[in-house]
């Protein structure tokens, strides 16, 4: 099996120094985030949910699987459930599921057979100056020892620990530089460690005021393996792995602007980025950042939905794999 460029870098750097797993932050660079420039800060709007509803299960049939640190879900609060659903079917072909609870509308995303994101109607207030963002969901195994843990490291608590019916247990959190993340133990398992397939989310990466530092904070949650391979960029690059896969990556916020807010920046697997961008435009989303290729080989961009909620769009060949040699 053939590993994606980034994995190809990082096991040439790992055999030229020796490296496994370090005892702090190091890592890999799965996008040009110079060019994150234009990305302003983002908030999450942490919902009341209703605890009568019955949350679709994360994995049918169920396993036994957890692969702590790994991305295995995403939220999204937005104004206009309706247009946003359109948006994201005709973008990416997600099929929505609708329910309501406590009059509170919420969808249900799912694609290639499985779920992908929940999505929630709330209204922005007239005075809002910070957009949507997806909240990416990281796999634990103990959401109360984590949010122990996160805490005693400096993290901060916005919503639970709560068990959601259907669902699993779930918190919500601030990493100690403000970024906004969130953890499940799912009641279903977890989804295997395969490729994603097109339309599915593929990366997330951290864009930080100190990777270092936020890179250390999540090893140390997460148990992950660090390398770095930040190489002659000016800024710095980590790529973080557990169960040798690459999962994410933490990177400084560039230099040209200094007082961005650290947040996660989530990415959805696609065949042709220059064309989904155009699909973007289409439908009444923006391009924030034009396609380009990454100095590993795969072709990203920036785009933001029509109500300004950003994420990437990552272009990742059938023969390459996220696979990372010890």
């Amino acid at each position: 099996m053939n590993m994606h460029p980034w994995s190809r870098l990082l096991d040439l750097k790992a055999r030229q120094h020796g490296l496994s797993k370090t005892p702090h932050a190091v890592g890999m660079r799965p996008v040009s985030y110079g060019v994150l420039a234009s990305i302003l800060a983002m908030a999450v709007t942490i919902p009341a949910v209703g605890s009568s509803l019955q949350w679709p299960s994360l994995v049918v049939p169920s396993n036994s699987e957890h692969h702590v640190g790994k991305v295995v879900f995403v939220e999204l609060v937005t104004p206009d459930l309706a247009s946003t659903e359109q948006f994201y079917t005709g973008l990416f072909g997600w099929a929505f599921q609708n329910a309501q609870s406590d009059g509170r509308q919420y969808g249900t995303a799912s694609a290639n057979g499985h779920i992908v994101a929940e999505l929630m109607q709330k209204p922005l207030s007239p005075d809002a100056k910070k957009r949507p963002a997806w909240l990416a969901f990281m796999s634990v195994r103990d959401v109360d020892a984590t949010e122990r843990a996160a805490l005693q490291d400096g993290a901060k608590i916005l919503f639970g620990p709560r068990d959601f019916p259907g669902r699993g247990r779930e918190a919500v959190f601030t990493d100690p530089q403000g970024a906004v993340f969130a953890v499940l133990k799912s009641s279903s398992g977890d989804p295997p460690d395969v490729l994603a397939a097109p339309g599915d989310w593929i990366w997330s990466a951290l864009i930080t005021s100190n990777p270092d530092t936020d890179a250390a904070f999540y090893q140390k949650l997460f148990d992950y393996d660090v390398f770095d391979i930040t190489g002659e960029a000016p800024e710095q690059h980590l790529m973080l792995a557990s169960d040798n896969y690459a999962r994410a990556s933490a990177n400084s916020i560039p230099a040209n602007r200094p007082n961005a807010h650290p947040h996660w920046l989530n990415f959805v697997r696609v065949d042709d980025a220059t064309a989904m961008s155009a699909k973007v435009v289409a439908l009444g989303g923006r391009v924030l950042v034009e396609p380009r290729i990454d100095r590993h080989g795969g072709m990203v961009a920036i785009v933001a939905d029509p109500n300004g909620t950003p994420f990437g769009l990552l272009e990742w060949s059938e023969t390459e794999s996220k696979v990372v040699m010890p």
